[in-house]
């Protein structure tokens, strides 16, 4: 069945509008900071993902059009869940249903807040869902390029995709034995992996550090329990509370018709992610494909799914978008802590350069982690900055000895007296209107130290830190 394009562009234009609207009103992501100085560190991948958000994001340079670059994903993958509704056979009240739950779904909306690979994920993986599922349809070797060109750059993204890929060879095996007797998914799979080969090759240079920040990443979400927990709130949270029927509608109808190696992908992803200790959002993506299939079930939307639905997106704008004041939403921060990390960077760059500026001329500034060294970098203008944090670590120290130091961040007295003598306090980190961050929550603190006990390339694997 074709698109119906014109209630889809009218929900994908309301969720445009809504997203441009506050778009600048907050402020930098400390990720957003963190992506644009990784790719101006140009490199086949880094400790912690490949190369392609960081390059985009260096592409794109200023604030403004790294939010345009998220509206774009977001706006991606409403149009693409319609277009994957119709290729499941729904009719146009269905696929404007499919669109509307992903431009209301908390988790779809909060990851556009900003810029990263989050976004770019989600949309890689509707659109292979969309992809795959009209080549299966089509039957053709041609048709299965598309879907292995864009996994192929999703793994440049995040290496994620590959669960997605094995997903989808799970389910054909159980299901579609004959689609892989052809060559299509062959050669989907190997054009995907030419694709992602510069940053394979990267991977194992470097000793696959992605395993190593994989496994931060699985402890501090709590392993396989925190991650069950975490998916839990997925399904019945994150997805939108009054959209859960629309997803498990989805499921069952999926289950019984013609698309059960599509279910096969939704199992394999929870499970694998999920026995990686892996992070809510990694699965996140499955729930554009269970709308689809269940406002195909469907098929028309009364009105009260409407308004379920549009009560929904308001509640998820209002919880993951900076639209309330900043001395509100430091207060939904136990819910979503993500909108105040989008605030007062300017006035932290400010704090810290006051007291820079006491400091002898070519003091470098070394600070507890991306975000901190990003706003200095690219807010504040300072070209001497250094940090031990992910990537920062692989870009190394300052040269020599430094006999000062301004160290800036969640650093404890204690800490820095392991690399200096003299470690002196010079001032808590604030931010204004009595918001609560990540430096406000740890007690960041500004501090002078003198005295290294050894040189900076003695500190550096000490210093050097995944997180």
């Amino acid at each position: 069945m074709g698109t119906a394009w014109r209630p889809v562009l009218i929900v994908a234009a309301v969720a445009a509008v809504v997203h441009l609207a506050v778009a600048l009103r907050y402020g930098w992501h400390r990720d957003e900071l963190y992506y644009v100085t990784s790719g101006q560190h140009p490199a086949f991948g880094y400790v912690d993902q490949p190369p392609l958000t960081p390059v985009l994001a260096a592409l794109a340079g200023n604030l403004l059009a790294l939010r345009i670059l998220a509206l774009a994903a977001q706006v991606g993958c409403v149009v693409l869940t319609a277009m994957l509704a119709a290729e499941l056979g729904g009719n146009r009240k269905a696929q404007a249903l499919a669109a509307g739950c992903v431009a209301a779904s908390p988790v779809f909306v909060g990851a556009s807040l900003l810029f990263g690979t989050t976004v770019l994920d989600q949309v890689v993986w509707v659109a292979v869902f969309l992809t795959a599922t009209r080549a299966v349809r089509i039957g053709t070797v041609r048709a299965w390029l598309l879907p292995g060109m864009i996994a192929g750059l999703g793994m440049e993204n995040k290496s994620t995709v590959v669960v997605l890929l094995a997903g989808i060879g799970i389910g054909l095996l159980i299901f579609r034995r004959d689609v892989l007797r052809t060559g299509g998914p062959w050669l989907a799979a190997g054009l995907a992996l030419v694709i992602a080969l510069p940053n394979i090759i990267w991977e194992f240079a470097n000793g696959w550090p992605e395993f190593g920040m994989a496994a931060v990443l699985s402890n501090r979400t709590g392993g396989i329990p925190g991650s069950s927990v975490q998916l839990v709130v997925l399904a019945l949270l994150l997805a939108g509370p009054p959209l859960v029927a629309v997803w498990v509608l989805g499921a069952r109808w999926l289950a019984k018709g013609e698309h059960r190696w599509l279910l096969v992908v939704v199992i394999v992803t929870a499970v694998v992610f999920t026995l990686s200790g892996g992070k809510s959002y990694y699965t996140a993506p499955v729930l554009a494909l269970l709308f689809a299939a269940g406002a195909v079930w469907k098929g028309a939307a009364p009105k009260g799914w409407i308004i379920a639905v549009a009560a929904t997106g308001v509640v998820a704008v209002f919880l993951t978008l900076p639209i309330l004041p900043p001395s509100v939403q430091t207060h939904l921060r136990a819910i979503d802590p993500e909108p105040t990390e989008t605030y007062g960077w300017p006035e932290f760059v400010d704090q810290v350069k006051r007291a820079e500026q006491t400091m002898p001329p070519g003091t470098p500034v070394f600070t507890s982690n991306y975000g901190e060294a990003g706003a200095l970098t690219i807010i504040g203008g300072l070209a001497n900055v250094y940090s031990g944090h992910n990537a920062y670590g692989d870009w190394g120290p300052p040269p020599g000895t430094s006999p000062t130091v301004l160290c800036v961040g969640e650093f404890t007295a204690d800490q820095l007296r392991r690399g200096w003598r003299v470690v002196q306090p010079i001032a808590p980190i604030t931010m204004p209107d009595g918001v609560q961050n990540e430096e406000t929550t740890n007690h960041a603190t500004i501090f002078r130290c003198e005295q290294p006990v050894g040189s900076w390339a003695r500190m550096w694997p000490m210093i050097r830190h995944l997180s």
